[in-house]
């Protein structure tokens, strides 16, 4: 049996987002046979429950995964518009749950689990510090017999990253790695530990493929993050894409009521030619779905190189 952590936060706007991206992104990596190293530098506990208590109190799900799928395949009536990336990342989604209803939801490893290739020899490679997060998530990989494809970590990712770049070369001779960053941000010093991770990796391993997950939050941290790392790209010669999701206020909120997350953006160095195009048709179906008042907006740029 499968452990399911419950998580307020689990398949909330933000991991619509993040999911839909690095889908996209591991998508057009695997178009390539040779094989691909990937690393979850912060997994947490791989599997999350959406049903029970934390949903009747008001899971973000519901504001997310639940209300996309709700919107793009209706159990009645006619769907809205989609767009290819989120037909994808809800295709995953529904593999989790074969009853037809969203009770699961696969976090990063079990999506990037999901891609694996046996074929070419794919690696991932999974860090979690949380002790009870990195048992439950030790336990759930175990249980999908992957062999040596898959290893976990009960380690700080950013420092376990650092030897696993270079990536060995795969049976064609070539490297390839994605690396996911996704801290809580909890700490200040997660943004730092980010810029820091990613200017030695640019100098290490410069044509991987990295990204980089930040929530939008009123604090300078938060707000330098993506300048820093369009720095970084453009002093490295590296491409970069930007793209930002903000749902807006609940108009539901009092003024005294907590607003919670409303937006987060996903930063990608290297990313893939098609991303782009990707990404311009799923953002605005995702906000005209889950924008819900003031403040809602979406955006997308790209540079460097």
């Amino acid at each position: 049996m499968f452990s399911y952590r419950h998580a307020f936060h689990a398949g909330n706007h933000a991991d619509v987002l993040k999911h839909t991206v690095l889908i996209a992104t591991l998508r057009h990596l695997m178009q390539k046979e040779a094989g691909l190293t990937m690393v979850d530098t912060h997994a947490g506990a791989g599997l999350y429950r959406l049903d029970g208590d934390y949903t009747e109190t008001g899971g973000e799900a519901k504001d997310g995964v639940v209300k996309l799928m709700g919107a793009l395949r209706p159990a009645q009536g006619k769907a809205a518009p989609s767009a290819p990336a989120l037909d994808d990342y809800l295709d995953l989604v529904e593999s989790f749950n074969p009853s037809g209803s969203l009770r699961v939801y696969p976090g990063s490893p079990f999506v990037m689990h999901h891609l694996l290739r046996t074929e070419s020899r794919d690696k991932l490679k999974l860090f979690e510090l949380h002790p009870t997060d990195s048992r439950t998530l030790a336990a759930n990989i175990a249980q999908l017999e992957a062999g040596r494809q898959v290893a976990v970590a009960r380690e700080d990712g950013f420092e376990g990253l650092k030897p696993l770049l270079p990536p060995p070369p795969s049976s064609t001779g070539s490297r390839r790695a994605l690396v996911l960053m996704d801290p809580s941000y909890e700490l200040k010093s997660d943004y730092g530990k980010v810029i820091a991770c990613m200017q030695e990796q640019l100098r290490r391993f410069p044509t991987g493929t990295y990204l980089v997950w930040y929530p939008v939050i009123p604090r300078p941290e938060a707000h330098d993050l993506p300048r820093r790392l369009k720095t970084l790209c453009n002093q490295a010669k590296r491409p970069w894409l930007h793209a930002t999701l903000a749902i807006g206020q609940d108009p539901t909120h009092g003024p005294d009521d907590r607003p919670g997350l409303t937006a987060s953006g996903m930063f990608v160095v290297n990313p893939p030619h098609t991303l782009k195009a990707a990404l311009q048709a799923a953002l605005p179906v995702l906000l005209d779905v889950l924008g819900r008042g003031r403040g809602k907006a979406q955006s997308l740029d790209t540079g460097g190189g």
